[in-house]
């Protein structure tokens, strides 16, 4: 019997593709022994893999509404709350950072800085007034000058930055809550006890290292790795908690943060720990064509982080290639792609989620005809590389792709 390893990466918003790739893959009876996840693909696989007894076909299904009804937003509420449910700011955290700030004699030192007054009413009066003629400056020089001489030499603006920015906050928002309703709906256990072995990584910020954590223990092969022991909710919420826009986690007295952007989704562990591989399914769910013109702020934010994400899980599946092909002892398995659909957008709202689901699905579909194309050519020496480039592989069946996403667009303007 062949074994599977699936591979789910980070992608935030884009979480519904991972979903309706499960389904599809359940649909075609397909399962996996080896589940190597990241960031919003460690969420998808976990919550995925909790339903203990339910039949697969039936847990893309409940792992949807879980999202649906946990994290993301219904769309009339998305158009005037940009933001999913679960980031929330650590209110009591923020204000017992203020508190400390405003207490603490060191931060008021400083504040008053002659030499920088006396220098800023100088360089006013040589912008304002160069060669002692009035002249009106650029925009781009007059927003320096409002910067540096009118906002930075000001004692009260120099006391609110330094509150704003060097307070102990690390994160504009925090979900880890282990004894939170919604966490706790997540049954952790369950993952313990789960039958495929599960994996997912989250980076080591006090000793530089890839961290990873899973439903049993794992091989210790590698030193520039930590392998820390059981899955649970701290360790789910650092293998997401992306620097700026979630609060980093603590376990241990370690600090962690997320590991995607360092590893995709650990595919040198996933061979190390598992060389007996047949097989390895790859759902990378950000690309590089997905990112558009940003219109706000909302979008700007999203195309920040989503075009690392795309170009670093890009690169690294390249790079696993790479080394399958080349490196030796050589493995001689199957590596099959399930191709990026494009026209997903990084809204955390439930049209976007549902737009995924069907479009994960067509492009999974359209993996699984091609991997049973390949099935049926003659036998050849491995490694094989499946639905590679899907227009040549499967022309019709990237059409069946490009077609779900019209209809999902209809059904968006309905």
């Amino acid at each position: 019997m062949l074994k599977r390893a699936i591979t789910l990466g980070g992608g935030g918003p884009a979480a519904g593709l991972h979903i309706g790739v499960l389904e599809a893959l359940a649909d075609a009876d397909i399962t996996f022994d080896v589940w190597a996840l990241s960031c919003i693909g460690a969420w998808v696989g976990i919550v995925y893999n909790q339903f203990d007894g339910v039949e697969n076909r039936d847990r893309a299904e409940k792992t949807y509404q879980f999202f649906k009804n946990g994290v993301f937003r219904d769309d009339e509420g998305y158009k005037r709350f940009p933001l999913n449910t679960v980031f929330g700011p650590d209110w009591g955290s923020i204000g017992k950072a203020l508190t400390d700030f405003i207490i603490d004699p060191k931060n008021y030192k400083h504040l008053w800085d002659s030499s920088s007054i006396v220098n800023a009413a100088r360089d006013s009066m040589s912008l304002w007034f160069p060669q002692q003629k009035f002249t009106i400056p650029d925009t781009g020089d007059m927003n320096r000058w409002i910067l540096n001489q009118v906002l930075a030499p000001n004692p009260f603006v120099r006391y609110l930055m330094s509150m704003m920015y060097l307070s102990h906050v690390t994160g504009l928002s925090r979900i880890n809550y282990p004894n939170s309703q919604f966490m706790k709906s997540i049954n952790f256990e369950a993952i313990k006890k789960a039958k495929p072995f599960i994996f997912h990584n989250a980076w080591n910020l006090d000793d530089h290292k890839l961290a990873l954590f899973s439903n049993r223990p794992m091989t210790k092969k590698a030193d520039e790795k930590e392998y820390k022991g059981p899955i649970s909710a701290s360790s789910l919420c650092a293998c997401s908690a992306l620097p700026f826009i979630e609060e980093t986690v603590e376990i241990d007295n370690v600090t962690y943060c997320e590991g995607a952007l360092v590893d995709t989704v650990n595919f040198e562990s996933l061979l190390e720990e598992h060389r007996n591989l047949d097989e390895i399914w790859v759902s990378r769910i950000v690309d590089s064509q997905q990112v558009r013109k940003p219109k706000d702020l909302h979008d700007a934010l999203a195309n920040l982080c989503q075009l690392f994400a795309a170009t670093v899980g890009e690169d690294d599946v390249r790079i696993f290639k790479y080394h399958v092909r080349c490196d030796k002892p050589k493995w001689e398995g199957t590596i099959v792609e399930i191709q990026v659909p494009g026209h997903v957008s990084f809204k955390w709202n439930h049209s976007n989620l549902a737009n995924g689901r069907r479009l994960g699905k067509a492009a999974a579909e359209q993996a699984i005809k091609a991997y049973h194309h390949h099935g049926n050519l003659p036998p050849h020496a491995g490694p094989h590389f499946v639905n590679e480039d899907p227009e040549k592989d499967d022309e019709k069946g990237w059409q069946k792709v490009q077609h779900t996403y019209h209809e999902c667009q209809k059904r968006a303007a309905a």
